[in-house]
């Protein structure tokens, strides 16, 4: 059962001065935060960084060949992500651009426990240096990986071209539809290579028919613990 630690106030979320973020403990043992407002966890309950590991690692980043990468995070958030993405890159040179609209402050980053989980002086030093990294700046984290860390609204962006991969971590699309329709999927189509990835825990039908209305080829794969399945989107090379 997941549990709950104290409140902490989250400034940072400027359009969301109400409202007070819990950090809870999930199955893993591994934190995540929860948005009341939204009833809507960052991560899974039953396991933030299993979560990770299966939807964006396994699924997405070691089915990429290619040993220069340029990657894209649909919602930076705590972070994780962009550090198992660090640890598992198996040395590929990598650029590592993540939109955020609501950066957490660090009295909140302070207490997410995942480089303690991960037990490693590497995971430490790089969960540090990816949230001192400035913000709308590119910044070397370690000489294969590059991340640029973007604060803007995602139906905004204007994207660059060039990803290989894309996670897709919005909140999910019965608590944030407008992030998941087929025009932001069109975007982020349009920003990829030919055979290029795309991966997100959720598999509803309305998120498949919109990322098949825009030209990807879609599969249902597996999902992570508490989830049958997930997606993992192809642009292919037609």
């Amino acid at each position: 059962m997941t549990k709950i630690l104290p409140f902490c106030s989250v400034p940072s979320l400027s359009e969301r001065d109400e409202e007070r973020l819990l950090i809870k403990i999930t199955d893993d043992g591994s934190t995540t935060l929860y948005l009341p407002d939204l009833d809507e966890h960052y991560h899974s309950i039953h396991g933030a960084i299993q979560e990770s590991m299966h939807v964006f690692i396994e699924a997405g980043l070691k089915h990429c060949k290619s040993n220069g990468l340029k990657i894209m995070e649909i919602g930076f958030g705590t972070g994780l992500n962009t550090l198992l993405t660090i640890l598992n890159s198996d040395s590929k040179q990598i650029v590592y651009h993540a939109i955020e609209k609501y950066p957490l402050k660090n009295n909140i980053i302070k207490s997410i426990n995942y480089p303690t989980l991960i037990s490693s002086e590497a995971s430490k030093k790089y969960f540090k240096k990816i949230h001192d990294a400035t913000w709308n700046k590119e910044v070397e984290i370690t000489p294969t990986f590059k991340l640029k860390k973007i604060e803007t609204d995602l139906q905004i962006h204007n994207f660059e071209s060039g990803y290989d991969l894309i996670y897709f971590d919005a909140f999910a699309p019965d608590k944030q539809p407008e992030l998941w329709k087929e025009e932001i999927f069109q975007k982020l189509f349009n920003s990829m290579n030919p055979n290029s990835i795309l991966t997100t825990y959720s598999s509803k039908g309305s998120v498949r028919r919109a990322m098949k209305s825009c030209g990807f080829y879609v599969e249902k794969i597996p999902g992570a613990g508490g989830k049958r399945e997930m997606v993992r989107a192809v642009k292919t090379n037609v």
